[in-house]
């Protein structure tokens, strides 16, 4: 078993039922999840004239390995109504991998860790609420230190 965290988030329909369905399937197919932080929203990033996401991260025990993981997360992603159309465009929900335990991997089709994550606060504050010391295995720094050095300026305010 390894130790997953991934970023959901949604700024199509109902955000929040998405972030619950998102989760039930989580559990019931990729790992029983062990920790979870409060719902986020934030302004959207790359593509800033759309709605506001909700994020979440979570910390699953998986069985799958990095490359199955993000198979059944595209699977899970169908399921649940997304269309890929435009990156970093609107869309009901999207599950990223941060972290796959300290694993480092690049592949034509997934990067763990998530390349960007050191530059996003919407993924930054979640993270760090349910893991501030998990030290990145690249760059050597804590979820914290990462959120401290942060250059996104963008607000991320929990919701509700």
């Amino acid at each position: 078993m390894f130790t997953a965290y991934l970023l959901l988030g949604s700024n199509l329909g109902n955000r929040e039922d998405y972030l619950f369905q998102a989760r039930n399937l989580i559990g019931d197919r990729l790992g029983e999840i062990k920790q979870q932080s409060g719902i986020y929203e934030t302004a959207a990033w790359g593509v800033e004239n759309q709605q506001a996401f909700l994020n979440q991260v979570l910390a699953i025990e998986t069985p799958l390995a990095p490359e199955e993981l993000l198979r059944e997360i595209n699977f899970l992603e169908a399921e649940l109504g997304r269309v890929r159309r435009v990156r970093w465009g609107a869309r009901v929900i999207d599950i990223d991998i941060l972290f796959y335990g300290n694993v480092v991997l690049q592949t034509q089709r997934l990067t763990i860790p998530h390349p960007e994550l050191q530059n996003r606060r919407f993924t930054l504050v979640p993270l760090t609420e349910i893991a501030p010391d998990f030290i990145h295995p690249v760059l050597g720094l804590s979820s914290q230190q990462l959120l401290a050095q942060c250059p996104d300026t963008l607000e991320v305010k929990k919701f509700k």
